[in-house]
C-alpha cells in the first residue's frame, strides 16, 4: 500500500500546471491594463483642455 501512497496523483500536474498558467495569464492581464491606461493618459496629455489637438501637432496639420 505504500506503493499507492507514494505515487502522484495523475491529476496533480495538470492542477498545477493550469494553477501556473491562471497565475501568469492574470499578472499579463494586469501588465496590459496598466500599459493601456498610461497610454491613454498620455494621449489624454497631449490633447489641450478644448480637446483638440495641439496647434504644431502633425498629425492634426493637413
Amino acid at each position: 500500500m505504500t506503493d499507492e501512497q507514494d505515487r502522484p496523483k495523475a491529476g496533480d500536474g495538470r492542477a498545477a500546471e493550469r494553477a501556473e498558467r491562471e497565475r501568469r495569464l492574470a499578472q499579463a492581464l494586469r501588465d496590459n491594463l496598466r500599459r493601456r491606461k498610461a497610454q491613454a493618459r498620455a494621449k489624454a496629455d497631449d490633447k489641450g483642455p478644448d480637446g483638440k489637438g495641439k496647434p504644431d501637432d502633425p498629425q492634426r496639420s493637413g
